[in-house]
């Protein structure tokens, strides 16, 4: 619509313009270095006019390779495309294998594969094809250098969901090496030495994951725990236990598995004084049922005295399951067996557990009441079994 009104526009002007010079064509002379030229004003016009058309049409020439070079580049560039949707919805729908053959055929084609290569060794892998997979990514890696991190990331995620921990290991120092303090990097080799139990290596990283990895608080705090759990776990004797929890950072001090494993590691360590009076400390801060549970495990100086505690602490508490164990713990230690009987009873009665049932049978069997301790332990077996069967099946538990 422009180039019309253009035209229309330049037709009229000449029109115009020839309507004066038929009546006088006028007379232009040009005279340079002794050269004389003259011609009328209507011929030195079309000859003007003439130049700008071969300039013209010279420029046109000259750029038309490149124009259809580009015209040629967005054809496939949109054939590729078309290919990489095509593909990209294949593997979304769960044709694996025909979204491979798109995404690789418009690889071929695009100026920029690296994506194309990428889906397509995403298609390989869930297909559970490992040797397409990797040579999909080494096209990627061989096509576009500049993106290894990229290929590598992905080669990464890739082995992790196969569950190829050493090589997925080896994948993610490499990109440590190259590009150090990468988070996502970082983040995967977290998730991977977790999966793998590596407490020490995972302990090492932990700082950097801090300051540089894209993990949440919450893992950061859930593996900060369970490194120091296992720590604590892994103490040979007491002092060990005690040395690893002062590298227990202090707002993690009062998490409950730390303080089990604490107060467990002092107990096998032999130092039971220290966890009496750690244990009497930590439960004026909160009253906590896996400790109360602890404290009856303590062979501490003096039964007696710890049992009056405990006692104590039932005169103000009323009848706690977890208290009443602990104060029936103490009072076989104490050799008070009628008491530890009377606790029992009352423990089994509130919440029946499987180490109440234990403690029962063991002090039924002290009494020599044998078939009443077999029968205290079959009901704490019972207990731990989610869905009791019988050994063999064609067999009924009748009598008579």
């Amino acid at each position: 619509m422009k180039f019309s009104i253009i035209v229309v526009i330049a037709t009229l002007l000449f029109a115009f313009a020839g309507h004066f010079m038929l009546e006088d064509p006028g007379y232009v002379a040009i005279n340079f270095r002794g050269y004389l030229v003259e011609m009328s004003v209507p011929v030195l016009l079309g000859a003007t006019i003439i130049l700008i058309a071969t300039i013209w049409a010279i420029r046109k020439l000259i750029i038309a390779p490149r124009l259809i070079g580009e015209a040629a580049g967005r054809y496939r560039a949109g054939r590729a495309g078309q290919k990489l949707m095509r593909g990209m919805i294949e593997v979304a729908e769960g044709n694996f294998a025909r979204g491979e053959k798109l995404l690789a055929r418009a690889a071929s084609t695009s100026d920029a594969p690296l994506f194309n290569y990428l889906q397509a060794a995403r298609a390989a892998h869930l297909q559970g094809s490992d040797q397409r997979r990797d040579e999909w990514l080494r096209l990627a890696y061989e096509h576009t250098p500049e993106a290894a991190n990229a290929v590598l990331l992905t080669q990464a995620e890739l082995q992790l969901d196969r569950g190829q921990y050493e090589q997925a290991l080896a994948t993610l120092r490499r990109i440590d090496e190259d590009s150090r303090d990468h988070s996502y990097a970082l983040a995967l080799l977290g998730r991977l030495y977790y999966r793998l139990e590596d407490w020490d290596q995972l302990a090492k990283l932990l700082p950097r994951l801090q300051k540089h990895g894209r993990v949440t608080a919450e893992t950061i705090d859930k593996w900060t725990v369970r490194v120091h759990r296992e720590n604590l776990e892994r103490a040979l004797d007491g002092d060990a236990v005690v040395d690893a929890w002062k590298n227990v950072p202090k707002n993690l001090r009062s998490n409950l598995d730390l303080l089990d494993a604490y107060f467990t590691g002092l107990i096998r360590g032999g130092l039971h004084d220290k966890a009496e009076k750690d244990l009497v400390a930590a439960l004026k801060v909160e009253w906590r049922g896996p400790l109360v549970r602890l404290f009856g495990l303590v062979e501490g100086p003096d039964a007696s005295k710890q049992l009056k505690r405990a006692e104590g602490w039932l005169a103000a508490r009323g009848e706690d399951p977890d208290l009443l164990l602990t104060a029936a713990r103490l009072c076989l230690r104490n050799e008070l067996w009628g008491k530890a009987r009377s606790y029992l009873e009352s423990v089994i009665t509130l919440r029946p557990t499987p180490e109440a049932y234990q403690e029962y049978g063991r002090l039924l069997n002290q009494l020599g009441e044998g078939e009443a301790a077999a029968d205290a332990f079959r009901e704490g077996l019972g207990l731990v079994a989610e869905s009791p069967r019988t050994a063999i099946p064609h067999l009924t538990t009748g009598r008579g």
